[in-house]
């Protein structure tokens, strides 16, 4: 008999399955609002870009670590005046956007359905825990996977231990998601597919090339898009 290509697949959370990054940008807006005394909006968030990036390894990824790297540039835009209200104001818009409603993109409940006791499922996605959890609850897909794997950063070995542990390892495995850097060209060098869904919104972080030569790397504009791209592996 011959062995099926594929028997798992991957799939991040954030603006893949629901949207994200909007009200990152939404929290974004508010805080350069709240220090455009000091400098231009671009300024502001271009030092709370080097914030965020100069903090992943303290704080990892995820809101409270964006509430600090928030706290961290109001200090130095200021040169250290920033008030204490401020503060309190950045604390309170941190606190909102843990809160945020949980809004699934289209396709996503359907295109899972479909694949759910076909393949084996499981969500990769990095963040804060309680958060990374409160989101997938209220989203109401738990229930559709088979595994949750909630992890502090995404790189091949991330996929080379979560594929080989929840299936029949990397090379029978494909990771769906919108991030090329976290996504998709570290699945491809674990050896699996790798499928991006472009979103219209992605943090600057995660921007890399596309892997378009590389003969695992696939590309839609939506997940309604998925079942075809698996029937076409053969």
């Amino acid at each position: 008999m011959m062995q099926r290509p594929l028997t798992t697949i991957g799939f991040d959370a954030d603006d893949t399955l629901w949207q994200n990054e909007q009200f990152y940008r939404l929290t974004e807006h508010q805080f350069t609002g709240l220090l455009a005394d000091h400098a231009d909006s671009s300024h502001i968030s271009a030092r709370l870009l080097e914030a965020e990036k100069r903090n992943l390894s303290h704080y990892g990824f995820g809101i409270k670590g964006f509430t600090l790297s928030m706290i961290e540039t109001a200090i130095e835009i200021t040169e250290g005046a920033v008030p204490a209200a401020v503060i309190a104001q950045i604390l309170d818009i941190g606190r909102d956007l843990l809160s945020h409603p949980v809004e699934t993109l289209p396709h996503v409940r359907e295109t899972l359905e479909g694949l759910t006791g076909h393949y084996l499922l499981v969500l990769i996605t990095k963040g804060d825990l309680f958060d990374q959890e409160r989101k997938l609850a209220q989203s109401g897909l738990g229930d559709l996977f088979d595994a949750i794997e909630i992890v502090s950063d995404k790189n091949a070995s991330t996929y080379r231990r979560i594929f080989s542990k929840v299936g029949d390892g990397p090379e029978r495995a494909m990771m769906v998601g919108n991030s090329l850097k976290s996504d998709i060209v570290p699945a491809i060098a674990a050896g699996s597919y790798g499928v991006f869904v472009p979103h219209a919104l992605t943090w600057a972080f995660e921007h890399v090339e596309e892997p378009s030569e590389a003969p695992r790397f696939r590309k839609i504009d939506h997940l309604g898009e998925l079942q075809g791209v698996i029937e076409g592996l053969g």
